[in-house]
């Protein structure tokens, strides 16, 4: 599932009464779309939690716990590789947000439990809580390092995340002076079909701020704020 971009950028267009391309420049346009699709992606995790706090219904097709989640899913990356070096040091594979750590002790799959820095010396040095194989232990050195404990794990440690969605562009090539759709070189939205209309909305919105035209903004807006009173009915 995905959003074809040349279809929002013309349908911006087309709402704007931008037909020339006079005013929100193919460079622009990126740096719009780029920006609204992660306000969408990132709202989705906000959502979620609001939500999840909320009894859902029986209705596979209208629970927005489930719809929500759908949506998150296709961005969900299970058992990626941890690189490990001497030492329990890892390096972990570019991420949004970082789910749960495995390591593959003796052939089965054991949660590697995160743990704070300030927490580290009470565990190590406790006996009811020395890491194990059976139980090993991580914390962050950095947003992309971990050190493991035990530290003779030096392979064998994967990783869940949730994936950032792909850069979008719309490409395009200069004939007769006029900037034509290249489908080979540009990359659509990764969000959910059904993202599209918010997509046109929230690109409007940006660029009626750039613009500095309230009548789009207004558009935008409004927009927005239906959508936003139909999920909460």
């Amino acid at each position: 599932m995905s959003v074809n971009i040349d279809t929002v950028y013309q349908r911006v267009l087309n709402i704007a009464n931008k037909e020339q391309r006079g005013y929100i420049t193919p460079q622009e346009f990126n740096l719009f779309a780029n920006q609204a699709q992660m306000d969408i992606f990132e709202q989705y995790f906000y959502d979620l939690n609001q939500f999840s706090r909320i009894p859902g219904n029986d209705s596979t097709y209208s629970d927005m716990t489930d719809l929500l989640q759908e949506k998150i899913d296709v961005f969900e990356k299970f058992r990626q590789t941890v690189t490990m070096s001497s030492g329990g040091v890892g390096t972990l594979p570019t991420y949004y947000r970082m789910g749960e750590l495995y390591y593959l002790n003796s052939g089965n799959y054991v949660e590697v439990e995160k743990l704070q820095q300030n927490e580290l010396h009470h565990y190590i040095n406790s006996p009811l809580t020395t890491p194990s194989l059976s139980l090993p232990i991580y914390v962050n050195t950095s947003s992309s390092a971990i050190q493991v404990y035990p530290i003779t794990i030096t392979s064998g440690v994967t990783c869940n995340y949730i994936s950032r969605p792909a850069t979008v562009k719309w490409a395009y090539t200069v004939v007769f002076e006029q900037a034509m759709y290249n489908a080979n070189n540009s990359v659509n939205f990764e969000l959910h079909d059904s993202e599209e209309t918010e997509l046109v909305m929230k690109i409007l919105s940006l660029a009626g701020v750039m613009l500095k035209d309230p009548n789009m903004y207004q558009i935008a807006s409004t927009e927005d704020q239906k959508s936003l009173q139909q999920e909460k009915q």
